[in-house]
Order: structure tokens, then C-alpha cells, then sequence
């Protein structure tokens, strides 16, 4: 295996350089030609032979956003073939352990269609900025809680001065 040059920027993955095979390439359609998906056998390589026969990726997912339209083809004896999503519309990514889908919701000041990812359970797997918020929500409730358990103690502790009851022995 070669090393890759300091500062030299690459915008292709070569496994003799990497070393490490690729598990799962995800591509964005674009309006114009649709060189995704070519099959293309001579140079310059259609991009889903160069997954498909050169590269043996496992999984190969296009993703249109003006069709809202995911595919899935999955490497099987050599060759592409597309996945059935589930009933959820979402396909299962083994390489990832994870169920990827279209998700419609606002993000970035955008209500538009995302594609987001999903446990074995169908749980959703927040953004940092979800998270965040989520986390933000929670110290929330505990701060709370424990000023209501303060006010609480403090009312119990008043009630039994009123029944003369020393506190600090408590």
C-alpha cells in the first residue's frame, strides 16, 4: 500500500492507496445527465460499472431529490440489484446497521425532504443540533425537578418548626 501524499488533495477513493474497501457509496442525482448511473466499460467509467466491477462496492445508493426517490442496489454474484424498501419505505444498510429513509421536516430553516437514518429498532437518529436540544430539554426538566424537591423540603421543614420540631437534628 502506498501513502497518500501530505496535502495533496484527492477526490477519488483508490483501494490501493486506502487500503480498506468501501462499504457503501451514496449519490445525490443531479438535473443534468445522469452520469450516475452509467455503465459505461471503457475510460472514462460510467460510475455505476466503476462501483459495480471495479471497486465491488456493496452497496450503491442514488437518491433523487426532485423524484424523491431513493434506490438501493445491492452487489449479488457480481452485479447490482435493487432493494425492496421495507413497509416504511426505508432499506435496510448492513454494512451500517442502520435503515436509511426519506424523511420530511425542517432542518436548517428548510422544510424539505432529508434523507435520514434509522436504528435496527426504527428509532430515528437525531442531528447534533436534535441532540442538542434534546439535551438542552432534559437538564431542563432536572433543574425542575429539583427546585420542586427544594420547594418541598423547604415547606417540610417550616411544617415541623411549626410543630417545634429542631431541624438541624434531622
Amino acid at each position: 500500500m502506498q501513502p497518500v501524499e501530505q496535502g495533496i488533495i484527492r477526490r477519488s477513493y483508490t483501494p490501493n492507496l486506502e487500503g480498506t474497501p468501501i462499504a457503501l457509496v451514496m449519490e445525490f442525482l443531479s438535473e443534468t445527465e445522469y452520469g450516475e448511473l452509467s455503465v459505461r466499460s471503457t475510460p472514462p467509467y460510467g460510475k455505476l460499472y466503476f462501483y459495480e466491477q471495479i471497486l465491488k462496492v456493496p452497496t450503491y445508493v442514488t437518491y433523487d431529490p426532485y423524484e424523491l426517490n431513493i434506490e438501493v442496489r445491492r452487489l449479488q454474484n457480481g452485479k447490482y440489484k435493487l432493494e425492496l424498501a421495507n413497509e416504511k419505505k426505508h432499506f435496510w444498510i448492513p454494512e451500517l446497521e442502520l435503515f436509511l429513509g426519506i424523511w420530511p421536516g425542517e432542518r436548517l430553516g428548510q422544510h424539505i425532504n432529508w434523507l435520514r437514518w434509522w436504528d435496527k429498532s426504527g428509532n430515528l437518529l437525531l442531528w447534533s443540533s436534535e441532540q442538542a436540544e434534546q439535551e438542552k430539554q432534559r437538564a431542563q426538566q432536572e433543574q425542575q425537578r429539583a427546585q420542586q424537591e427544594q420547594q418541598r423540603a423547604e415547606k417540610l421543614a417550616a411544617k415541623l418548626r411549626d410543630l417545634s420540631v429542631d431541624t438541624d437534628l434531622l
